[in-house]
């Protein structure tokens, strides 16, 4: 049985609790990872389908720190996008030509992100990561955090991260309560190739159901984001190759020629999750620990790293002054950073959601002429823009490009 001596222990090596551990490895703590999962499962192409939205501020939080160039060769720049509501002739239209030469985002698949995440990792000397490994205990002294590992040896931090999760055991262990909900929609995601280029085009379909969303690809591929009804996504996964590529191509158009299903398919139920609180003694919560969103505006990821790169310089500034990284003064400078950005995005999805999840004629009416408005006021539209790109509100340095 070994002790090992760190300055913050990370529970969880998924995308936001290896984005942690390398932004803060990489401005010179000394960091463990501990998540359960073998690192060659987690590799693996059956491991997770699914994409994600890369918003132009998360771009330079894992420029930042190293891992962009790793995967930007495989990453599809998003040119425009275009949001819909059902058979509507009215629409929202972004182009980043309107911002200068900003991309809007770029689509990533979750393998090729965390792949290069497990390898800017490999590469700091002072990040360790424990997997597979399950953490059997966690006790919070006065002094320091010590994880207790399966195998019988200790992490012992001055702060423990939790990014375990939606179902985080450390945040339950610390009896820190959550206000959640789950939604009555599944998330279906499928990978289609198509006959026609997609252009860098990004296109939100509102459908009665929910959400329809066709996230270009690099190779001439899209990721599809569809939401439906709890009670009828089964039927539909359940489907034949045949009759499931019927629903979704009378749901995707025929804007881009021909289309065909690639790879399995996914599900997952949508949840909502809120913490009462993002910190307790000597621990700290990141990611979906913290927080789950509705995956309507793909902004959860997103929301994730914005979590991390400003963790990483709360706990790096707090290092400089000399401070232990969970004195009350950091952990109350982070909860109260991100708890602004986190509530505003999360009520916006949980509101646009229920807006357009439905087919009432006076609220229809209502959201067409809401997204015509905003198409024609430049002003607000260009903040709209912005936002999804995540810059606005406070930024941490390394969303601003700039070094810890």
């Amino acid at each position: 049985m070994a002790m090992i001596p760190v300055e913050l222990g990370v529970v969880g090596g998924g995308l936001n609790g290896l984005t942690l551990a390398i932004a803060c490895a990489s401005a010179g703590l000394s960091v463990a990872v501990i998540d359960r999962e073998d690192p060659a499962t987690m590799l693996g192409a059956a491991f997770d389908g699914r994409t994600s939205a890369i918003a132009y501020g998360s771009m330079r939080v894992l420029d930042g720190i190293g891992v962009w160039p790793l995967v930007a060769a495989r990453a599809q720049p998003i040119n425009e996008i275009r949001v819909a509501d059902n058979s509507s002739p009215l629409f929202l239209h972004y182009d980043h030509r309107e911002l200068g030469d900003q991309k809007l985002g770029w689509i990533v698949e979750n393998r090729d992100l965390r792949r290069a995440l497990h390898d800017r990792a490999g590469a700091l000397a002072n990040l360790r990561l424990i997997a597979p490994m399950r953490v059997a205990g966690a006790e919070r002294a006065a002094a320091a955090a010590t994880l207790s590992l399966a195998n019988g040896d200790t992490v012992r931090a001055e702060l423990i991260a939790a990014a375990d999760g939606k179902n985080s055991p450390l945040r339950a262990a610390a009896g820190i309560r959550t206000v959640s909900w789950t939604y009555p929609q599944i998330g279906i995601v499928v990978t289609v190739r198509h006959e026609r280029p997609h252009h860098g085009i990004a296109v939100e379909h509102f459908l009665p159901a929910g959400p329809f969303a066709i996230l270009p690809m690099t190779e001439n591929r899209s990721s599809i984001v569809w939401t439906e009804r709890a009670d009828s996504a089964p039927a539909l996964l359940a489907l034949d190759d045949a009759a499931f590529h019927a629903e979704l191509a009378s749901r995707f158009g025929d804007f881009l020629g021909a289309v065909a299903v690639e790879g399995p398919r996914w599900s997952y139920p949508l949840v909502f999750l809120h913490a009462n609180a993002y910190a307790a003694h000597r621990l700290v919560l990141v990611g979906e620990a913290a927080h789950v969103i509705h995956p309507i505006a793909g902004q959860g990821l997103n929301l994730g790293i914005r979590d991390t790169a400003a963790l990483a310089e709360c706990l790096i500034d707090g290092r400089r002054l000399g401070l232990d990284l969970a004195d009350a003064a950091i952990l109350r400078r982070y909860e109260n950073w991100r708890r602004v950005d986190t509530l505003m995005l999360a009520g916006v999805t949980d509101a646009l959601n229920r807006l357009f999840s439905n087919s009432v004629p006076p609220v229809k009416l209502a959201r067409d002429l809401g997204l015509a408005a905003v198409g024609r006021v430049p002003p607000l539209k260009h903040f709209f823009m912005r936002h999804a790109m995540g810059m606005v509100g406070e930024l941490p340095r390394l969303v601003r490009g700039e070094a810890l």
